[in-house]
């Protein structure tokens, strides 16, 4: 009887684990069928944004391993996500939905968005749980865009932001992914903090937050750039400059972009480095253009034609280029690299209204997922790109 009891338990915890590994895969493939039947702009911006409304305060985990199998092993050992990848999904709903109710008084979505800010911050304005990565600033930096609120109320977490930045800052002047991998230089931290600093520095009238952005970029330009195509690699080495990882990753140009066209769109008209950061637009927009696919996708590693497509980097580069539709010298061209970006994200959105085939998270320098589904940060950035458009004068 004994016996008996004992194998009842473990074909019972061996069904659980294998139900773990399938309802996913199971339900994907529901997902896709009838996937991509959008045709209008309108409906597929309505579709997606009641998609992230949904996720914004029950945001999807994003996996940090590629197992498909004994995926309960994984969230047994703690090894199935990691907060600060839910930072940057979280902020890219928060500056998706911060366009929509730009233009539309939905008074449903601001109350998400309250609640949001609500489970973030404190009655005093500070974090609840204070970020300890610079993933955090994007996540700030879209709590600053929110024009229906009085962002001064959470200065404390803002100043707080920058002084977790500046921790962070090496002995070549510029800031580093972790305080613990101080030798190297990721093009992820362009995106996660020259916004924040621009827009932080100019409502605050702190010019080292600003000069700090910029250096940001510029040594990133000067050391972990393909001169002749102008597509960065994922990180550089401060010993030797030595650029490492793949020149061309897909996501690694999503973060560049974002970095360089938010924090261009924060600086004041006047400012000295907006002609510098405008030249910087225009020949990475060039560069980028280049390797946009007929079907108007950017593929993982944007430089082959045979590699999968990308949802999370046609997002991202979709949204650089048509704010790099004011520069009057790649107007028309930047335009059209968006209305096909935003064609092809209509062909691979679910029914429900999630976007989807955006490659898993990066493990390492080089090391690059091999799963394609659904993301909130594309989610956001789709979000973000169609209510601009259509809420544009050039669109």
């Amino acid at each position: 009887m004994f016996i008996q009891i004992i194998s009842l338990v473990l074909l019972s915890v061996i069904a659980v684990i294998i139900l773990i590994d399938i309802i996913p895969i199971f339900k994907d493939w529901v997902s896709r069928i009838h996937i991509g039947r959008y045709n209008d702009k309108n409906v597929w911006n309505q579709s997606i944004t009641e998609t992230g409304v949904k996720w914004l305060n029950r945001t999807p985990k994003i996996k940090v391993t590629d197992n498909t199998r004994l995926v309960a092993i994984d969230m047994l050992k703690g090894n199935y996500t990691k907060s600060a990848i839910q930072d940057w999904q979280e902020a890219s709903l928060v500056l998706g939905l911060s366009e929509y109710v730009k233009h539309n008084d939905d008074e449903i979505v601001k109350n998400e968005m309250m609640k949001f800010l609500n489970s973030k911050f404190d009655y005093n304005g500070q974090w609840i749980n204070k970020p300890e990565h610079v993933d955090g600033a994007i996540l700030a930096y879209a709590v600053m865009k929110l024009d229906f609120i009085d962002t001064d109320k959470y200065k404390k977490a803002l100043d707080y932001t920058w002084e977790m930045i500046k921790e962070h800052i090496g002995e070549d002047g510029t800031v580093g992914y972790r305080k613990s991998i101080q030798s190297y230089r990721y093009v992820d931290t362009i995106g996660f903090i020259c916004p924040f600093l621009v827009s932080y520095g100019t409502k605050y009238d702190k010019n080292e937050c600003i000069d700090l952005a910029i250096k940001q970029i510029k040594e990133y330009e000067q050391y972990a750039m393909l001169e002749e195509h102008y597509i960065p690699s994922h990180a550089y080495k401060l010993e030797n400059k030595a650029p490492l990882g793949l020149y061309g990753w897909g996501r690694g140009l999503g973060w560049f972009a974002i970095g360089l066209i938010d924090a261009w769109n924060e600086l004041p008209e006047k400012n000295p480095y907006k002609p510098v950061l405008e030249e910087s637009i225009k020949r990475f927009a060039k560069a980028a253009m280049r390797f946009q696919q007929e079907n108007g996708s950017w593929n993982w590693t944007v430089t082959r034609n045979e590699c999968r497509p990308d949802s999370s980097t046609t997002a991202t580069l979709g949204w650089f280029m048509f704010n790099a539709v004011k520069i009057d010298e790649i107007s028309k061209e930047c335009l059209a690299s968006t209305d096909k970006a935003i064609n092809y994200l209509m062909r691979v959105t679910r029914r429900n209204g999630a976007v989807d085939f955006s490659q898993g998270d990066t493990k390492d320098i080089g090391v690059y997922s091999m799963l394609f589904n659904t993301l909130p940060f594309t989610q956001g950035f789709c979000i973000r790109m169609i209510n601009s458009h259509n809420n544009s004068k050039v669109a």
